[in-house]
């Protein structure tokens, strides 16, 4: 008799325990889903707002093993529909070991466009959207992207203060200001949106678009760095919500929520970057399409590859 009342105290404690963790893991879903819905009508209209399917269908697999491939794409839109990418990159992520990467491909690469052959890689984007992007990536390195986001140069603006209000911390190496709309003095500021955006885009020196790689790829690991703090955990809904007019992209919100949970509460290491094309892979040449980089495909490839995998931490710079 006293087993009997034992096992049914048993049972009702598992039933209140249960009942506890559901009721805690209902709490939280809603409210993920209040913060998000706050941070989206708090958000100002962006241009992807309410747009709906801007792009062709995307067709990155899905991914495999726990590691994601995420196209990242900045366009320079000024009121085009589909202009060429200003910035190309692919975001690597691996849900196991919260590990992040990022590899940058020099948008004056020279490649073969599936359907519209030799031309600059960041052509591909005018021509047929993310999904061209990823074919073009796929043909010319043996590189799959499971999946895409877009961003213009307003959106990233937006961005940067709504993941950064108190601005990025960066050294400016010398005085830049043409072509960037703005002049920014040498010497360590703190930078907000539109000017964090003049320092990324600027590329008139000794250095052009790889001193602008380069700088592009500081800028997002500073934004990274300040957007996983533990102190953006419980924010972190609100954030996407807010960030989501400003982008296109086909990752879900589950998976987005997943991946910054992941990188905050994960304790990932400092963010690897890679640029392509690596050292002494390279020439300059002229083209019909005007000054390109014509590239080794074979060391390149292989680079990228290495770099994407588990184990790879080549950081050719």
């Amino acid at each position: 008799m006293q087993t009997r009342e034992k096992k049914k105290s048993k049972r009702k404690w598992l039933r209140n325990i249960l009942f506890i963790v559901s009721l805690l893991f209902l709490t939280v879903v809603v409210y993920c889903i209040y913060q998000y819905n706050e941070g989206l009508s708090e958000a100002s209209n962006g241009k992807y707002k309410n747009d709906g399917k801007i792009f062709n269908p995307f067709n990155g697999p899905e991914p495999q093993y726990g590691e994601i491939n995420i196209l990242l794409l900045g366009s320079d839109s000024r009121g085009e529909d589909h202009a060429r990418s200003d910035t190309l990159m692919i975001a690597h992520y691996n849900q196991k070991s919260h590990q992040l990467k990022l590899a940058s491909i020099m948008r004056d690469t020279y490649v073969d466009i599936p359907g519209h052959g030799k031309q600059k890689i960041n052509a591909a984007f005018a021509f047929g959207g993310p999904e061209l992007v990823r074919q073009t990536i796929k043909e010319n390195f043996g590189i799959d992207i499971n999946y895409y986001t877009v961003v213009d140069f307003d959106g990233f603006s937006k961005m940067v203060d709504i993941v950064a209000p108190k601005g990025i911390e960066v050294d400016i190496p010398y005085k830049m200001s043409y072509g960037i709309g703005m002049t920014l003095q040498p010497g360590k500021q703190v930078l907000h949106g539109k000017k964090l955006l003049g320092y990324v885009r600027f590329r008139h020196d000794r250095l052009s678009d790889f001193g602008r790689v380069e700088r592009q790829q500081e800028a997002l690991t500073k934004i990274k760095d300040q957007a996983v703090s533990i102190h953006n955990l419980v924010q972190l809904p609100k954030l996407l919500g807010m960030a989501d007019p400003y982008i296109d992209t086909n990752v879900d919100t589950g998976t987005m929520l997943s991946i910054g949970k992941g990188l905050i509460t994960g304790n990932s290491e400092k963010m690897e970057t890679l640029r392509i094309p690596v050292n002494n892979s390279y020439i300059d040449e002229r083209a019909d399409v005007g000054a390109v980089l014509k590239i080794d495909f074979e060391k390149n490839s292989q680079a990228l590859k290495t770099f994407l995998s588990d184990n790879g931490n080549d950081r050719s710079l």
